[in-house]
């Protein structure tokens, strides 16, 4: 009791010093930016536009965010990432005020366990620059928000709720006073919510709502109920009449599953409703819902209606009616038959907006991104955004490293962390066999090949030298439409893929066993029992009222596989029912540790293990019950192989997306963590103790897996939702709790000396296109305050010799440089007159213009050379305001050759060698065209002003000698085009330039060329003769001319020429 005593007076003490590094996490290491890379996305659920503007659209992804385009298309941009959600279930614009911009949160198309949820409603006064939190918090899924036409301040918002059991906040609420309170006009029962909601356009007073018992978990979806149907007002929402008394389905005689509503814009008579029952039901009613009339059961109206079921009416036509679904179906004859070729809207369609001014300009939102027309279907412009799900991720060892991972709606991904060129063209992301769920991962032993997974226990090995696959699944056996349990193996959509860390050739994947192979799939072994709970209940046909099985609700199925690095034969297992089990004899004996998670809710998916590099009894989990209808988050550690565990995510705010998916272990540092949320990461560097938001400019989507690069010291992030980010070099973060009062450079990672590739495969720099990491060596520093003097980044040799000087940033916090390896650049040429014959040309505020000649040959040799690899310094000096130095602190890297680069060392010296000899002559060269440029200037003011005719005579002399001079450093001709460099021959100044390209572009890191060589003395010799002539004027002509100019108080500049 007193050691208890004591110890919880050590971390009272200690508390409070760490806490303040945490809460201010975010605004310390704002420089830490995360950069997307891909790959392109999928889902958007939710569209609309400003009618009679087809410049203005609003698409609403199903867990990336809320995209504008201000120009009809052509670009897009996120305006909804500053929040704090990411699934915007439905978008409206006031009719009366198209700035006024309404966000419901939540999707409600559901069909597997993976839909992102919401937080309540927004509101935008300003077309989407700002917005207000406008309540429903708990509301979960909000499928349909509609403004009053002609009084903005009232607003309907159907509300599904969370779906994952009964609740109170669930149906149609109103508010009449701009969303400031909030009223439910419209509550069925616990179990059912609202999933669409129409008004009539000429008597607001009346709408139709579309209710929807629904109730999803881990083990099944449940679509249908008596409370399900359409309910109509007629006075505003103060009451309701269920339609089933009218004739429609639905209610205790004929339940029914997801429901959909729409009324005519252009004769709002008309009314259309589309029900779930085994075979769908499109009915229609022309007297404002008195009386219907089923118009088809046709099963292509609504497929898989939980993920689809929504109808939209053309806005000049009432019988033109159109169903979201698998197909995009239209009708034109009030849903008695489906045209044959309809428009190609785009495919698992969920949402549809036709402009009321305008009914040729209709917008689709579908699984793969949108479709707008503005001619009625002849033709759609597809609109793609970076809004990818992905379901996990996984890195190589390649330098540089690879990405992969399982995208929703697409494909098994393999990509770039850096292209090695301007930025990451979408066309360099490839397909790696799998499909869209579970995981791709490279072989560690031979990162050519690599797994990958898909529903229905799909197995693809996948070889990168060849480009082919090879279906490897356990059990070849087609499971489509069948129930679990009968079914020989359960495979869950997500089914989890892992390597032995001890056997090379050794793979496991899980179904309710564990399978393994050593034989790259050829055969496969069972080394388990079934290590679920094995419910039969938890194995019967997911749907409701209409069968859906998928695999994408198969309960008692494993969820994760690990086994240990430091101990052979250890294996941690994982369920979808709750369990943790391990071997530590791989497979031959198992043992169920679930019981010892004191505090563990029945039931949970453990969604990832991971097992210590540092301690090998030491493991994490973290598990998910959000289907459980718990959102709080729960990560579990043990010491002592799962005797103990001692719940360690208290520390992470809850709230509806804290529920946790992932936790990982830092390779680097023993007790640092982080943790995906469905909103985002966290991370603690005391295992577990407190927890920090980790967020910068990482969109708020859900984090689903991450994973360290360890040589590049990256955190590669998997959103669901967003696509890939990484956050590069974590030695800063890694030190997060390290600040105090005194300046310091955190250690820094290597740097690698990597050349340019050049790739066809370009779309050109897009929304979709990834964004390479900083070129160079990376430096993290950290200032306690706010740096008023001088500041400087010195690179310096191991010797001390002054390579390069960057000037940082003064803020307060942690801060970054990049150093791009490069010694200093050339001095830049300043042109003070205008080419002969051309007095158009003019110059800059300053007197001068740049020298501008043939760029893509010549910039790069501006630039200064690349240093050979090597150990270098980093030296920050810090500075009072007299410039005397305060404090130095250093930090010592490496930089690396380009392991692609054949060139030696040796080659690499020989060339930097030869291109700093080439730097100082074009410097020589720089230095000669400005004096001998500030000389034809000064002479030329003299020849306009001067009136006497000796001095203007002499002036005249000088002035063609300039010109002379001038002429042989550089082309006196051109005017600032870019391809006047063709017009007339290239100088000495464009010559060495164009060799320094040569050496010192994008080349392979070879020495010079016998020819480099003797072009360059070439050069350099006819540079020393102008230098020379130069001089020689200046001695004898320009000093001689100064002395008359004296009597006349005004001399000529005389500049240095040389280096």
């Amino acid at each position: 009791m007193h050691t208890n005593k004591l110890i919880l007076l050590a971390l009272l003490f200690i508390a409070p010093l760490f806490s303040m590094a945490q809460t201010s996490l975010n605004d310390q290491f704002g420089s830490q930016r995360f950069r997307f890379i891909g790959p392109e996305g999928n889902r958007a659920i939710a569209i609309a536009g400003e009618p009679g503007n087809p410049m203005v659209n609003y698409i609403g992804a199903a867990s990336g965010g809320l995209w504008k385009t201000e120009n009809g298309g052509l670009n897009w941009r996120p305006i909804f990432d500053d929040q704090d959600i990411s699934s915007i279930g439905s978008v409206a614009l006031a009719p009366t005020n198209p700035k006024q911009v309404w966000v419901g949160t939540g999707e409600t198309f559901v069909i597997r366990p993976a839909h992102a949820m919401g937080n309540g409603i927004y509101f935008s006064p300003d077309a989407g620059r700002t917005w207000e939190h406008k309540g429903l918090e708990k509301t979960g899924r909000i499928g349909r928000v509609i403004v009053h036409p002609t009084n903005e301040k009232i607003i309907y918002a159907a509300s599904l709720g969370h779906t994952y059991g009964p609740q109170q906040e669930r149906g149609i609420y109103r508010s009449k006073n701009g969303g400031d309170t909030w009223e439910r006009v419209l509550f069925v029962d616990e179990n059912t919510g609202a999933s669409d909601l129409a008004i009539d356009p000429n008597n607001p007073e009346i709408l139709y709502a579309a209710m929807w018992s629904v109730h999803i978990n881990s083990w099944g979806l449940n679509s249908g109920g008596q409370g399900g149907g359409v309910y109509r007002s007629l006075d505003g929402g103060d009451t309701w009449l269920p339609m089933n008394l009218k004739g429609l389905p639905g209610g205790e005689k004929r339940p029914v599953g997801k429901t959909a509503v729409a009324v005519s814009y252009s004769n709002p008579n008309v009314v259309y409703a589309l029900f779930e029952i085994n075979s769908p039901e499109l009915w229609r009613s022309d007297n404002k819902g008195e009386t219907w009339t089923l118009m088809s059961q046709d099963h292509d109206w609504n497929e898989r209606a939980p993920y689809y079921t929504r109808i939209a009416v053309g806005t000049g036509n009432p019988d033109e009616v159109y169903s979201l679904s698998v197909r995009f179906v239209q009708s034109l004859d009030g849903g008695k038959t489906r045209e044959r070729r309809p428009p190609s809207g785009g495919g698992d369609n969920h949402d549809m907006w036709i402009d009321p001014t305008n009914p040729d300009r209709m917008m689709v939102a579908h699984d793969g991104g949108a479709s707008i027309t503005l001619n009625h279907g002849r033709s759609f412009q597809r609109v793609v955004l970076p809004i990818a799900q992905m379901y996990h991720v996984a890195v190589d060892d390649q330098i540089p490293y690879n990405v992969f991972g399982n995208r929703q709606d697409g494909w098994s991904y393999m990509g770039p962390s850096n292209s090695l060129q301007g930025y990451i063209p979408l066309g360099l992301w490839k397909g790696v066999g799998g499909c869209e769920s579970g995981f791709a991962k490279p072989d560690p032993n031979d990162n050519n090949i690599v797994w990958s997974g898909c529903y229905d226990g799909g197995l693809e090995r996948h070889d990168l030298r060849t480009g082919y696959s090879r279906e490897v699944r356990v059990w070849p056996e087609a499971g489509y439409g069948w129930a679990p349990k009968d079914m020989k193996y359960r495979w869950h959509w997500n089914f989890p893929l892992s390597f032995s860390t001890h056997v090379k050739s050794r793979v496991y994947v899980g179904s309710q066993f564990v399978h393994q192979s050593d034989d790259g799939g050829q055969s496969w072994q069972i080394i388990s029992p079934d290590l679920t709970l094995n419910d039969k209940t938890h194995q019967e046909s997911s749907g409701g009222v209409a069968i859906d099985n998928l695999m994408t609700f198969d309960g008692a199925t494993l969820f994760a596989i690990e086994e240990s690095p430091l101990e052979a034969g250890l294996i941690w297992v994982g369920t979808n029912d709750g369990q943790v089990q391990m071997t530590r004899d791989a497979g031959k004996n198992w043992t169920n540790l679930t019981a010892n998670i004191k505090g563990l809710p029945a039931w949970g998916t453990v969604a990832n293990i991971q097992p210590s590099k540092y301690n090998a009894g030491t493991a994490y989990i973290s598990v998910d019950l959000h289907q459980m209808g718990d959102f709080d988050p729960y990560i579990y550690k043990t010491e002592d192989y799962g005797k103990t565990w001692t719940k360690i995510s208290d520390g992470i705010p809850k709230s509806e997306s804290s529920f946790v998916h992932v936790i990982k272990e830092d390779p680097k540092r023993k007790g640092m963590l982080y943790a995906g949320i469905d909103k985002g990461i966290y991370i603690s560097h005391n295992d577990g103790q407190t927890w920090a938001r980790l967020r910068n400019n990482l969109p708020p989507a859900p984090v689903y897996w991450m994973e360290v690069q360890e040589r590049f010291d990256d955190l590669v992030v998997g959103t669901y939702g967003r696509g890939y980010y990484i956050l590069d070099d974590l030695g800063a973060i890694r030190n997060a709790d390290k600040l105090g009062t005194d300046p310091m450079v955190f250690e820094m990672r290597d740097a690698y000396r990597f050349n340019s590739r050049e790739s066809i495969k370009t779309d050109g720099p897009s929304n979709n296109s990834g964004q390479n990491p900083p070129d160079g060596a990376i430096v993290n520093y950290y200032l306690p305050t706010k740096h008023e003097g001088k500041l400087l980044l010195e690179i310096q040799s191991m010797d001390g010799d002054l390579i390069r000087t960057l000037e940082p940033s003064k803020n307060a916090g942690v801060n970054r440089a990049v150093w791009n390896l490069r010694y200093e650049s050339t001095y830049r040429p300043q042109l003070r007159t205008q080419p002969p014959g051309r007095p158009w040309v003019q110059l800059n505020g300053e007197g001068w213009r740049p020298l501008t000649t043939w760029d893509l040959d010549l910039n790069a040799g501006q630039l200064g050379p690349r240093v050979v690899p090597g150990k270098y310094k980093a030296v920050l000096k810090i500075m009072d305001g007299n410039d005397n130095i305060q404090k130095e602190i250093s930090q010592e890297f490496n930089v690396l050759k380009d392991p692609y680069a054949e060139g030696t060392i040796a080659d690499i010296q020989a060339q930097v060698d030869f291109s700093l000899q080439l730097r100082d002559a074009m410097n020589i060269a720089v230095n000669s065209i400005n004096a001998v440029e500030k000389l034809r200037s000064e002479l030329e003011s003299i020849i306009a002003e001067e009136s006497d005719k000796k001095i203007q005579k002499e002036a005249l002399r000088l002035k063609v000698i300039a010109e002379e001079i001038a002429g042989k450093l550089y082309d006196i001709h051109l005017t600032g085009a870019r391809e006047d460099a063709f017009r007339s021959p290239m100088k000495l100044y464009g010559r060495l330039s164009a060799l320094a390209s040569d050496i010192n572009g994008s080349g392979i890191d070879f020495k010079p060329t016998n020819q480099q060589g003797e072009v360059s003395e070439i050069l350099n010799e006819r540079l020393q003769n102008a230098v020379k002539q130069f001089e020689q004027i200046k001695k004898n002509d320009i000093e001689q001319f100064n002395k008359a100019l004296e009597k006349k108080n005004r001399t000529l500049t005389i500049e240095k020429t040389g280096n």
